[in-house]
């Protein structure tokens, strides 16, 4: 990839996400389309989302009674696993799975009404295609990767439960005590906070690249393939960046 398409790539995403925001905020709005992108992008995300975490929480406690047991790590496995979730594990796997399947998704969606000129045909109407087709994408995104983030820490807490009481023989008192001295609002904040983020990243790619789709079929699958590349790589280099910034503020 040369200097002047990345360069190209910043701008038109800079630009998009101006022109998205602005619709977002500014009226009319169409919620029914907003509901059915919710509906997309986070009901039918649920079960990955939730299987993703619950093992990770699982793993995380056998990992860490594991490796660390002259320590006597096993009776703080509470405190390992929901901080490791809420503020790193949680929103950046939910982002990578979810991430991927949403972006694809909606990539393929847009590209393929752009090689179809459905968007061109929705400009000789006079309605901005960005209001109406990008604008909700970007809503639902932004408010489903969160809330599908906070169920899945709470998942991947139950999962370390289940496996403190029937692999490492905790009471699960003890692990539940543990997790909520442990756990404090800026830590969940934080996870939150990145989610917003990893969201905004994942919708604004995925619709860049479906509306400058070119190609027929072929160019679609480009498309899409440049989407889960490139979001993935976002929410990994911005999650560094975000870390720094929450412990900094915290």
């Amino acid at each position: 990839m040369s200097v002047r398409s990345v360069l190209e790539t910043a701008g038109g995403l800079t630009i998009l996400t101006g022109r998205g925001f602005v619709a977002l905020v500014t009226p009319p709005w169409d919620f029914r389309e907003w509901l059915r992108e919710s509906e997309q992008i986070g009901v039918r995300s649920l079960g990955v989302a939730l299987i993703t975490t619950v093992f990770t929480g699982m793993v995380l406690a056998l990992q860490t009674a594991y490796s660390l047991p002259s320590l006597g790590v096993k009776y703080y496995i509470g405190t390992v696993v929901s901080k490791s979730l809420t503020r790193e594990l949680g929103p950046v796997l939910v982002a990578l799975i979810v991430g991927g399947r949403i972006g694809a998704g909606m990539t393929a969606e847009l590209g393929t009404m752009k090689v179809t000129e459905q968007i061109d045909a929705v400009r000789a109407m006079a309605a901005d295609p960005v209001r109406k087709l990008v604008a909700p994408k970007l809503a639902a995104t932004l408010i489903m990767l969160p809330c599908l983030t906070i169920l899945g820490d709470l998942l991947g807490i139950l999962g370390g439960l289940v496996v403190a009481v029937g692999e490492l023989k905790l009471s699960a008192g003890l692990y539940l005590n543990d997790v909520l001295d442990a756990l404090t609002f800026e830590d969940v904040l934080s996870g939150v906070g990145k989610s917003f983020v990893f969201g905004y990243f994942i919708a604004i790619v995925a619709c860049y690249n479906g509306l400058n789709a070119r190609g027929g079929a072929d160019g679609v699958g480009r498309a899409t393939t440049n989407t889960v590349v490139l979001a993935s790589i976002l929410v990994l280099v911005s999650d560094f960046f975000l870390t720094k910034i929450f412990h900094m503020i915290s």
